[in-house]
């Protein structure tokens, strides 16, 4: 399993030296693969009727949307070998890995409600304090026996007056 680690690591830096600087490559990375699991992610906290299927089918497209984007703007050689303009052009690697997040957010978003819609939903019991809206409600009641340092309202505040200071000298 090592050996896969190292040569995965070998072959991933042949891929970066490729660019002209790091972050064009971590941008490309993160389009392709942070833009739809972002998505999925939101939508599933806030939405209550998400299934794990929408989910898988939901970052497939958004990957694949956002993997067409890129190969599509950076290729310029057909499957032959004859040079040939890219489909799209972006005038840089930030904005091509722009537009790629921007398509596999909507992509994920759009595949994922729609399955969500035709796939049937977990019970509301599973989902208790997974989806924003379904928290259980007993842990409220114990907040008035909780000691400060565990009340998150009272270490916010805190940490906000102890943090106050260091902003002032910049402002």
């Amino acid at each position: 399993m090592t050996v896969v680690g190292v040569v995965s690591g070998i072959g991933t830096a042949f891929i970066a030296s490729g660019y002209s600087n790091i972050m064009n490559y971590i941008l490309a990375l993160f389009s392709i693969f942070n833009a739809p699991l972002f998505a999925t992610f939101i939508i599933g906290m806030f939405w209550k009727r998400m299934t794990p299927a929408a989910a898988l089918w939901g970052l497939i497209a958004g990957t694949g949307g956002a993997a067409f984007i890129f190969v599509t703007s950076e290729s310029g050689v057909d499957s032959l070998g004859f040079s040939e303009p890219p489909l799209f052009t972006f005038g840089s690697g930030l904005s091509a890995s722009f537009w790629g997040a921007v398509v596999a957010f909507v992509a994920d978003a759009l595949v994922t409600v729609t399955v969500s819609l035709v796939t049937t939903p977990k019970p509301v019991e599973e989902l208790a304090g997974l989806v924003y809206g379904s928290a259980v409600r007993a842990a409220e009641t114990h907040a008035e026996h909780q000691v400060w340092w565990q009340n998150p309202v009272t270490f916010g505040i805190g940490a906000l007056v102890l943090a106050a200071p260091l902003y002032i000298p910049f402002l």
